[in-house]
């Protein structure tokens, strides 16, 4: 009998969730407990006892049905798997350029493949029903779109095409895998090859294309101010503020009244600076540094006090919200707050004094928190520094004021090194930039990566973000938790997670699915194991699938990836409409005032969220514009690259120093007939069986550039 051992929250439901899916993998399998250990890449005695316990656990909640002696069997009238084989669900179409899709579903449960044939009239982005078909081994969810339950949008932007007998627009986003019928008098003066923006009017029950009509003419395809306003009207951001906000932001006085100055706590004395980007005008954080007669350090994050300029039933609070983020494409910023705020008023800009709302801690060098306090201040920064000057500072140990930047990074090293031992995940993300000539012509790409003067402030601004929401949702005695806005991330989906457990086994790599922390443990040693491997960009890349992804709620699920049990967003409410609402609440909730009501802020979390991922998306594209229009002058070079991706279609591959990804094509690959093997993320030749899979790094020429679809062909050289 195993020595029953004491198994944590964290650990139980990690175990239990993949202890399941394995059963449900297989259904008409009897396995024992070193059988599921076994497909879970236990190897310890302590894990193995575990599983054996929680499976029994498991059968006597009736979740398993034994079938010989220490052998089970899912129960198919067990409450999972009544769930697994549920035949109706609704959630969100994520469509793909092929037709194909899938539907994300409202529960998180995993995602439900779509075939091109039973997708209807669902567009991505677009709310609908689904019929599930039978579950069957080793295959993943299937279904068929039954309903359009709510529309995701209307209008597209695209290149206009117009025939003898008809016209159509050619959508720029290759999520619209189909093309628009416009009839000739609703082409509102538009000509063929222009850019235009479209609006769904009809979509008849006969027809396997909708018809719309031409709202705007935005210009000639190509021209850099056309494309980005293309992108900005793709994802139905308004390319500028409206008369009314901005009139009203014009009248907010600049000078700060001396009441108010004397209200709250002033750090004007205290050494303050901001470590921002080169090119950034919004400046939203800053942080002081001050020794204590005890030998401690009294550090200070401030942020902009965004709540003191923007009062709630404002026209610029109303705006703020529908736009709920600033956008960074390549060459602009489209911000949240008119400029006036965002760039001025807001902006903790050096030499001047600006309100903040603070997060103030005692910490000794080790990073231990002695004391914190929240409330408004005052604060006059000393020095604007950009993230390479400090770490010049950091590097040469020298510099103007390189003896405070030297406890400030000593502090940041130490809350980071107890941040991974915690579980958190260390993901480390390459950032594509450009550089840009007067039009906006990309003259060279270049690779950022986070050094330790990013890292610095991202450490500071995570202790101030945690410490709040813990302050807030935290249980004090026996009243419950106060309403508050979380930033919210799950733990991946068992489906994905057993998948890329899986695969790693195949390249020699171990996971510890025993809890969250052993988990992260696992990714971070990982991460060290790859680093400069030719696997590297490849494991890094399937690890961020496998992520669920982070959202606003007033739920508080705790931040998997950060492996905070509290988090939220409290340090950007010049660019997200999230963090000055948290702003607003923990001002009343430090006032004394009652919980605020969930009803109301959920759905403005759902609708912040919605708007943070639209933001992404725009960005990501704006990205792929700029690196395709940089390789239209480089057809027929050669450069190196890794396979960064395998499809039934082709090879993607991403060059080494860009991050341009490219796709070489089966058909163009004559030596061999190639066919997908998906579960190991490689293509396979027929008749001799050479192999090309992701990660592998190779030489390829650029064959073709399609600027309109943002597309690049690439042929393979070696």
């Amino acid at each position: 009998m195993a020595k029953r051992q004491k198994i944590n929250g964290d650990q139980k439901h990690t175990m239990i969730n993949n202890i399941l899916q394995v059963y449900l993998e297989n259904p008409n399998s009897a396995l024992n407990f070193k059988q599921v250990s076994k497909r879970l890449g236990i190897e310890d005695r302590a894990g193995k006892d575990l599983a054996r316990l929680l499976i029994e656990e498991l059968f006597r909640n009736r979740e398993l049905i034994e079938s010989n002696r220490g052998k089970y069997r899912i129960n198919p009238e067990g409450q999972r798997y009544q769930k697994s084989v549920k035949t109706h669900m609704t959630g969100t179409v994520d469509m793909k350029q092929t037709g194909k899709a899938y539907v994300i579903p409202d529960d998180k449960s995993g995602d439900v493949f779509i075939n091109n044939g039973n997708t209807g009239k669902a567009l991505h982005g677009d709310y609908v029903s689904v019929s599930l078909f039978p579950i069957r081994k080793g295959k993943k969810r299937e279904g068929e779109i039954v309903e359009v339950v709510r529309r995701n949008k209307t209008q597209f932007v695209g290149i206009l095409e117009i025939k003898k007998n008809l016209a159509f627009l050619i959508p720029d986003n290759s999520s619209m895998p189909i093309d628009i019928y416009i009839p000739k008098e609703n082409l509102n003066g538009a000509r063929t090859g222009q850019k235009v923006i479209v609006a769904i009017s009809e979509w008849p029950d006969h027809s396997q294309n909708p018809f719309g009509k031409v709202l705007q003419v935005l210009g000639k395809p190509g021209d850099n101010e056309v494309e980005m306003h293309s992108i900005l009207a793709e994802f139905d951001f308004p390319l500028t503020f409206s008369k009314a906000t901005e009139k009203e932001a014009a009248t907010i006085p600049a000078d700060i009244p001396e009441r108010e100055i004397k209200s709250r706590r002033d750090f004007r004395k205290i050494f303050t600076i901001t470590i921002d980007p080169v090119d950034a005008k919004d400046f939203d954080d800053a942080i002081s540094l001050l020794k204590l007669p005890n030998g401690n350090w009294e550090v200070g994050v401030h942020i902009a006090d965004v709540s003191y300029y923007v009062k709630p039933g404002t026209a610029v609070d109303d705006e703020a919200y529908q736009r709920g983020t600033s956008i960074y494409l390549v060459d602009r910023v489209i911000p949240m707050l008119p400029e006036r705020l965002s760039n001025e008023l807001c902006s903790l800009q050096p030499h001047k004094d600006r309100l903040c709302f603070s997060a103030v801690f005692e910490l000794d060098e080790k990073g231990k928190i002695y004391n914190e306090w929240f409330g408004k201040t005052v604060i006059h920064s000393d020095r604007r520094f950009a993230y390479e000057e400090v770490q010049e500072i950091i590097e040469a140990e020298k510099g103007e004021f390189a003896a405070e930047i030297k406890v400030f990074n000593t502090i940041a090293t130490a809350l980071r090194g107890e941040r991974f031992r915690k579980g958190s995940i260390n993901f480390e993300t390459q950032e594509v930039r450009f550089k840009l000539d007067q039009a906006g012509k990309p003259l060279e790409i270049y690779l950022r990566e986070m050094k330790d003067a990013n890292k610095l402030i991202e450490d500071f601004m995570l202790l101030a973000n945690r410490r709040v929401a813990e302050h807030i949702g935290k249980k004090h005695g026996n009243r419950p938790p106060k309403t508050f806005v979380y930033r919210a991330h799950d733990t991946p989906s068992p489906e994905k997670l057993q998948a890329f457990v899986e695969f790693i086994k195949k390249l020699g790599h171990k996971m510890v699915l025993t809890s969250n922390r052993s988990l992260a443990q696992s990714f971070n040693n990982l991460f060290r194991d790859i680093k400069g491997t030719g696997t590297e960009t490849m494991i890094e890349t399937i690890a961020i699938r496998t992520m669920s992804k982070a959202y606003y709620s007033t739920h508080n699920i705790g931040h998997y990836g950060l492996s905070f049990p509290f988090y939220t967003h409290f340090t950007s409410p010049i660019r997200r409409y999230p963090d000055l609402m948290v702003h607003r609440i923990l001002q009343e909730y430090l006032n004394g005032a009652a919980s605020v009501k969930e009803e109301v802020y959920e759905p403005m979390c759902d609708h912040s969220s919605q708007m943070e991922r639209k933001a992404i998306d725009a960005e990501r594209m704006s990205v792929k514009y700029k690196q395709t229009e940089f390789m239209l002058d480089k057809i027929g070079q050669e450069f190196d690259g890794l396979i960064s991706g395998v499809s039934k279609w082709g090879l993607f591959v991403e060059i080494i120093g860009n991050k341009c990804e490219g796709m070489v094509r089966l058909r163009d690959l004559e030596d061999d007939f190639y066919y997908l093997d998906e579960e190991n993320f490689q293509v396979i030749g027929q008749r001799y069986g050479f192999q090309y899979k992701l990660g592998d790094k190779l030489k390829i020429r650029v064959k073709r550039i399609d600027l309109g679809k943002k597309q690049m062909d690439f042929a393979l050289v070696s």
